[in-house]
């Protein structure tokens, strides 16, 4: 016969210890930190599209949850990996595995966004990308620890093919950086063209940190192509607009189609060679109240700069990551992910948008058009906006995708 006095205590310790059990699971915190890697060009030809000033915007998101979560403080730390696939895997491995970090925030090169997500993929810590282009993140090599925040190489193609092909321009020549990125915009966007019945009459590669474009764009202009698709980014694309505005392309008649530019190109390059350009962007710091007040906190922070698209979606992806943080009560990854998947993402420029099985963060696009120099009014006025473009209408549609975790 049981003893109902042992029995009652028996169930009252397993009671206590099931309590306990469940309230340190639901509250652990390795080191007692939660640590996020910002890892990107910060010193070369890509640094200003994300740099420092995406270190400044992760640092405010930071500053709105107080510095801390559940009481834990955050911390950021930084590393510069020169756009080098190696230096980039080596820094990720040696935090992950030694320095106690809890989540990579990337924009990284794709060669190196892929090798790093592999990395996070084994060892299930999220990987937070806002700034890679390659669409492979998210499509057939996508992994359950990977978010894309900002843009791909399959959403900017698609919005600034279609905003060509509906001014008629049918016939394309494309310049290209000559790594795996600048290959895959150029294939979805061939893909794009040909599907609308355009054509693509050649192409030409350029490396990495190129200066002078002369021949690629000699080569361009004897085609005698209606548009000429520009795809690469940072200061390639400075140097190889600017040079063709030299050139005289665009007054011959040819219209040039960067794949992909943010606001900070257009800065450097000047409306004078950017004017009327139409494209696809993430977010504008001019977009609403909330933006343009952030907007005066990022330059307080950060000398005086403005914030470009991607460095304004870092700020959501931090957030929301400390926000599924909180929810999760652990910097557990899978736990963390798992809370970033059920609860929307709301901040000053997505509203309850939804993350989807293959990592798509799917935020609606802004149609813009880059203001002529008398249309601008004030530094960095330089976006007109003319629409928005529905997620469903701008990323690769589910039907389209290679990504396994769409079976599950």
């Amino acid at each position: 016969m049981t003893n109902t006095k042992t029995g009652a205590l028996g169930a009252l310790l397993a009671c206590t210890a099931l309590t306990v059990t469940t309230t340190a699971a639901f509250a652990e915190y390795s080191d007692d930190v939660i640590r996020i890697g910002i890892m990107n060009d910060q010193s070369g030809p890509y640094s200003d599209n994300c740099g420092g000033g995406s270190v400044a915007s992760a640092r405010l998101a930071i500053e709105d949850h107080g510095g801390s979560i559940n009481g834990v403080p955050v911390e950021v730390v930084i590393a510069d990996d020169q756009n080098l696939p190696d230096i980039g895997l080596s820094v990720a491995r040696r935090w992950i595995e030694e320095g106690g970090v809890d989540a990579i925030v990337g924009c990284s090169a794709s060669s190196i966004a892929l090798a790093v997500q592999d990395l996070m993929r084994e060892h299930n810590r999220p990987y937070l990308i806002a700034g890679t282009a390659t669409s492979e993140t998210t499509n057939s090599r996508c992994s359950p620890m990977t978010t894309n925040w900002a843009y791909d190489t399959y959403v900017l193609a698609r919005g600034t093919v279609n905003a060509q092909l509906e001014q008629g321009n049918m016939s394309w020549y494309f310049i290209t950086v000559d790594y795996t990125f600048g290959h895959q915009w150029q294939a979805d966007a061939e893909r794009f063209i040909e599907e609308a019945g355009g054509t693509v009459v050649g192409s030409t590669m350029h490396p990495l940190g190129a200066h002078d474009f002369s021949s690629q764009l000699l080569m361009a202009q004897a085609s005698g192509a209606q548009a000429i698709g520009i795809a690469n980014a940072g200061a390639d694309l400075a140097n190889l607009i600017k040079q063709a505005e030299e050139f005289g392309i665009i007054a011959a008649g040819q219209t040039l189609a960067p794949l992909g530019m943010q606001v900070n190109n257009v800065h450097g390059m000047g409306l004078d060679a950017t004017q009327n350009i139409i494209l696809s962007s993430a977010a504008y710091w001019d977009m609403n109240d909330e933006t343009r007040e952030f907007t005066e906190r990022y330059q307080a922070a950060y000398g005086g700069r403005y914030p470009n698209e991607s460095q304004l979606v870092t700020y959501s992806a931090v957030n929301h990551f400390l926000r599924a943080a909180e929810a999760a009560g652990t910097d557990d990854g899978v736990a963390v992910m798992e809370q970033m998947r059920e609860i929307p993402v709301n901040d000053m420029i997505m509203r309850d948008v939804p993350i989807r099985a293959d990592g798509v963060v799917m935020n609606p696009m802004l149609a813009v058009r880059v203001k002529t120099p008398d249309e601008s009014t004030g530094d960095w006025d330089y976006y007109d906006v003319i629409g928005q473009i529905a997620a469903e209408d701008a990323w690769r549609p589910q039907s389209e995708s290679a990504c396994p975790l769409f079976a599950d």
